[in-house]
């Protein structure tokens, strides 16, 4: 299966994703979050919720992390979008006058920019509006390129290979000279004002992708970069429908409307048959984006105090309800009645994702490509419960992971099974003692094949569901005689140290921000070390798979590399693939047109709140 409509079939058919009201009678589906005229506001308008881990900054040459990807994707604006209702997902234009022109060999791609879109105000202007031009989309891509940055999403610019930018970069790394961002390049450069062009060296069918991401390909003003310097992640200003006016780091950042957003409408098209979707593209048809004044988002890492602000009606999303209260909230997955009551609505949607651990292939124990080595992660592997995992830690919203390749994804195969969704801690015995992992002086614990000791050294973060899955590892690794050592820092040291291969392993999520299966094969690509690939694994093999399938249109033979590549992962085990999660999230009366589109961050902009019924709740 491997077009996103299928895979959307597939998954609403087995998971039963559908809104809280289809779980209802039809006399007790009315609150469904679309039914209520907003009232006449008596001051701004103001979303408040949280965010479980914390930000890293607001410069999209700079991050990587999903929740500063989220911030930006309201400040920045990239030349294209997803449409936030359609399914499967679907591009449009955004700052771009129409969708791009894209030659037949899908080398060149010709992006005309719409007149009349301006920057939110700034010093850096000097009290001038300041205009969109095509020129800030090149000198924006260029960022990504520039030592000075250490953009973590250089790989993708790098994999597509824009003529002429990686030799700019290796001047400017060789210190011959800055790096010049006023040299003209054969593979990006304007033709006018309000158009540029960008060519690559190999075909790239799914370019555009790149193009819709605004945390990514968001324009950013010469400006801007140039009056903050190193202090461009705190002074985010984009053409957005919102401004960061605060920013207290790892507990609170608040944003405001964009005066100067242009004048925009929604104009959402629900997919046909869907009558919840239809209701709020009824609803709200006509409405001026963004409807909200004001976006006030907390950090709560802890599970707890974040579900009680929800119940006592201080925020008014629960995003991603936490694991623990699943039993509480969505017994059987279906709303609890005492929450149905109080007009809280229940919205159930894939990820496309994975959780996953990554071993560390540079290590000299868990690292490496001999036959020891490979047993070694392959033993680690089966030893792990997904299925308790996702019981006890994730409260049943995931399913087991059999490969890389996510669902709603293209190239995700949903008859494929392999040793990656296995538990059996009988094989991984076996495996163990074949290759010399034993416990040689009687203690319980496995020494390496040549008798020295042998101790995992395992990442992990100081939150609740952290302690649980280390718990887990714990146990699961004890069974097989294996010693895990656990190193606790927060999420943003974690990943610092992971990009610098410092960490022996860890758990992270990877979430696609296209509709497409590249972005997990990324995961194992040697060129991308460092950066999507902080497993460091480089299999001559794989990258070769992993190219051609980049270079080929959809269809069968591109299906056919994307799953040799996928079986390379799984053999040389450089991740544990672990679960595809499940996020139900949870919104309070008050929040009109809310839905989740997973390529779409910036929902904000598409929903609205009832303030009358959001005060009355908060007295």
């Amino acid at each position: 299966m491997n077009s996103p409509a299928a895979a959307m079939a597939f998954w609403r058919c087995t998971l039963l994703v559908v809104s809280a009201a289809a779980f209802m009678p039809a006399a007790m589906a009315a609150p469904a979050g679309t039914a209520v005229a907003p009232a006449a506001a008596t001051g701004p308008k103001v979303l408040r919720y949280a965010f479980r881990v914390a930000e890293t900054g607001f410069d999209p040459a700079q991050v990587i992390d999903l929740y500063s990807r989220i911030v930006l994707a309201s400040v920045f604006e990239a030349p294209l979008e997803f449409e936030f209702l359609a399914q499967p997902a679907r591009l449009r234009p955004s700052t771009a006058a129409s969708m791009p022109e894209a030659s037949a060999d899908h080398r060149t791609f010709t992006v005309r920019i719409r007149p009349g879109i301006h920057f939110a105000d700034d010093p850096a202007f000097g009290g001038r509006p300041r205009e969109l031009t095509a020129e800030d989309y090149v000198y924006s891509i260029k960022r990504h390129y520039d030592p000075r940055w250490k953009s973590p999403q250089l790989y993708v610019l790098e994999n597509a290979k824009i003529l002429g930018l990686a030799a700019l970069r290796t001047q400017a790394l060789e210190g011959k000279q800055p790096f010049d961002y006023d040299r003209e390049v054969e593979g990006l450069r304007t033709l006018d004002r309000y158009t540029f062009q960008i060519r690559l060296a190999d075909p790239a069918p799914r370019f555009l992708y790149n193009l819709a991401d605004a945390s990514f390909t968001g324009a950013v003003a010469r400006e801007v970069v140039e009056r903050y310097g190193d202090a461009i992640m705190e002074h985010p200003v984009g053409t957005g429908p919102y401004r960061l006016v605060r920013w207290q780091r790892s507990a609170r950042m608040v944003l405001e409307r964009n005066e100067a957003y242009r004048d925009r409408r929604y104009d959402e098209q629900p997919p046909e048959g869907d009558a919840r979707l239809a209701a709020i593209a009824a609803q709200l048809r006509g409405r001026r984006l963004p409807m909200i004044d004001r976006i006030e988002l907390s950090i709560i890492e802890e599970n707890q105090p974040r579900w009680l602000s929800f119940l006592d009606g201080g925020m008014d999303l629960l995003e991603e309800l936490p694991a623990e209260y699943a039993p509480l909230a969505i017994p059987n997955n279906q709303l609890a009645p005492h929450l149905h009551r109080r007009g809280i609505t229940m919205h159930r949607y894939p990820r496309a994702d994975a959780a996953l651990s990554y071993f560390n292939m540079e290590h000299p124990l868990v690292g490496g490509h001999a036959p020891a080595q490979v047993a070694l992660r392959r033993a680690i592997s089966l030893a792990v419960d997904v299925p308790t995992e996702i019981r006890v830690a994730r409260g049943g919203q995931a399913v087991p992971a059999q490969g890389p390749i996510a669902p709603l994804t293209w190239g995700h195969d949903p008859a494929y099974k392999s040793e990656m969704g296995d538990h059996d801690r009988a094989r991984a015995k076996a495996l163990l003692d074949l290759y010399g992992y034993r416990d040689v002086d009687g203690d319980g614990w496995r020494e390496q094949p040549d008798g020295r000791p042998m101790a995992i050294d395992y990442a992990s973060q100081p939150d609740q569901q952290s302690r649980q899955l280390a718990e887990l590892w714990q146990k699961n690794m004890r069974a097989v005689g294996i010693r895990v050592n656990f190193r606790t820092a927060k999420w943003p040291e974690n990943l610092k140290a992971a990009r610098a291969g410092q960490l022996t392993m860890w758990g992270v999520g990877w979430g696609a921000t296209q509709p497409d299966g590249d972005t997990f094969l990324a995961l194992g690509y040697g060129g991308n070390k460092g950066s999507a690939n902080l497993a460091r694994f480089d299999l001559p093999a794989f990258n070769a798979l992993y190219e051609l399938q980049r270079t080929l249109p959809d269809g069968p033979e591109r299906a056919a590399a994307m799953g040799q590549a996928r079986d390379l992962l799984v053999a040389y085990m450089p991740y544990k693939i672990h679960l595809h999660r499940i996020f139900t999230d949870l919104a309070q009366p008050w929040l009109i047109g809310y839905h989740r589109n997973i390529f779409v961050r910036d929902f904000w902009k598409y929903v609205d709140v009832d303030p009358a019924l959001q005060a009355e709740a908060r007295r």
